[in-house]
């Protein structure tokens, strides 16, 4: 009895990708807030941050639209609500979430800041691994930043 040659091709496809189906990486140890920021980003292009000072990497931050204690409820309940997020920490002014994306388990780290005397909520969203992340983590902020606007708790 021969194995059928898709069969083969498919096995060895499975056994090649079964790294990638695990791809969570270390969390990095500069998470959280330092000198009231976020951490940098890397060189790579898979960070955004409103901290940032470079324009491959900056993006705005979220301007709080009245009372800054609804909008950092709002965007806790929105990022808790992502599809494949977990909130692993949070304090009164800050949020750690990890994203997991859906078919390789990649995993983002996204941040909240609360700011409230300067009206906003910082956000960086990373990726842990690789080169570029297609523009996901800027569709995150964005979808984060739309759902805010339409709750009305930021502008």
């Amino acid at each position: 009895m021969t194995i059928p040659k898709i069969f083969t091709i498919g096995t060895v496809f499975l056994i090649a990708s079964l790294p990638l189906l695990s791809c969570s990486g270390k969390r990095p140890s500069n998470l959280g807030i330092s000198d009231s920021r976020l951490a940098p980003c890397p060189a790579s292009p898979n960070c955004l941050s409103s901290d940032a000072h470079d324009s491959d990497h900056k993006t705005s931050p979220f301007l709080i639209s009245g009372d800054p204690s609804e909008a950092w409820a709002a965007a806790r309940e929105i990022v808790a609500a992502l599809p494949r997020t977990r909130i692993v920490n949070e304090t009164p002014e800050y949020l750690h979430a990890e994203c997991r994306s859906s078919v390789f388990r990649f995993v983002d780290n996204l941040e909240l800041h609360l700011r409230p005397s300067a009206g906003i909520i910082a956000v960086r969203s990373a990726s842990r691994l690789g080169h570029s992340d297609f523009g996901v983590n800027k569709r995150r902020i964005e979808t984060l930043r739309a759902a805010l606007i339409s709750r009305g708790v930021a502008r």
